[in-house]
């Protein structure tokens, strides 16, 4: 008869393991494997059949974790990664947006093709920038853009279009030495820091630091806060297009 699809897999300590460490987990001391979970930073299980989030508690550190492509039905048991800042969903069968809130350093939501119908944007953590929600049926929702801005203070885009009234985010491309500065708008000026590359480098923030110690103490925290923005934004983005596409055929 048909080949029956197989069974999905729940998304647990040791698959992460199987996935993400150098050394194969037959090979591991539970204690080894466990103190290189707490080291991890990034988890990549795109792709895996996963179909539940099981707890996961060894993985504390983590900022980015990427599930798109599987068989996710709920958002669950994600409290446990109080440092996230970049998730992607995309790709899974989630039909509710829930149990977010707690993730408050998240930045980056991607919950792209899934089956999301209503949705509560009480329930988006309102530390986001980027969230795209593209290709679910909630985003026909009647005044969907104004409900989410409303909920959402800090967004700079939503569903891959820019927020009106944000600052762009940098170029994917590295800006040509002094592009930034070309600006005639003195506002937009202070906030473009030293001409050239953005670098997210210390020297980078001590020569900001230098260029704005003229300024209150409450503009240089704005501009210091606007380039994080900006150069996270940078990073995630430039992350997001090499990871999120499916791997190149053989």
């Amino acid at each position: 008869g048909p080949e029956q699809p197989p069974l999905g897999v729940t998304l647990t300590e040791s698959l992460v393991a199987r996935r993400n460490l150098p050394q194969p987990v037959e090979t591991q001391s539970p204690e080894s494997r466990s103190t290189a979970l707490r080291a991890l930073c990034t988890v990549r299980l795109d792709r895996e059949n996963i179909c539940a989030i099981g707890r996961l508690q060894s993985l504390q550190e983590v900022h980015s974790l990427y599930l798109q492509q599987n068989r996710i039905e709920k958002i669950e048991n994600l409290s446990c990664l109080p440092h996230l800042r970049f998730l992607s969903l995309s790709g899974n069968r989630i039909r509710k947006v829930e149990n977010l809130r707690p993730l408050q350093h998240l930045h980056f939501l991607d919950l792209s093709q899934n089956q999301i119908e209503t949705l509560d944007p009480d329930e988006l953590p309102r530390s986001l920038r980027l969230l795209d929600l593209t290709g679910n049926e909630c985003t026909h929702q009647d005044g969907y853009r104004e409900l989410v801005l409303g909920a959402l203070p800090r967004l700079l885009q939503l569903d891959a279009q820019p927020v009106p009234g944000c600052p762009e985010p940098a170029p994917l491309e590295e800006e040509e030495e002094g592009s930034s500065s070309s600006s005639e708008d003195e506002e937009d000026e202070s906030l473009c820091g030293p001409s050239g590359p953005f670098t997210a480098g210390k020297d980078f923030f001590m020569d900001l630091h230098r260029e704005l110690a003229g300024r209150s103490r409450r503009r240089q925290r704005e501009a210091l806060d606007e380039h994080e923005t900006r150069l996270e934004l940078l990073e995630e983005l430039r992350e997001r297009r090499r990871l999120l596409l499916p791997p190149a055929p053989l």
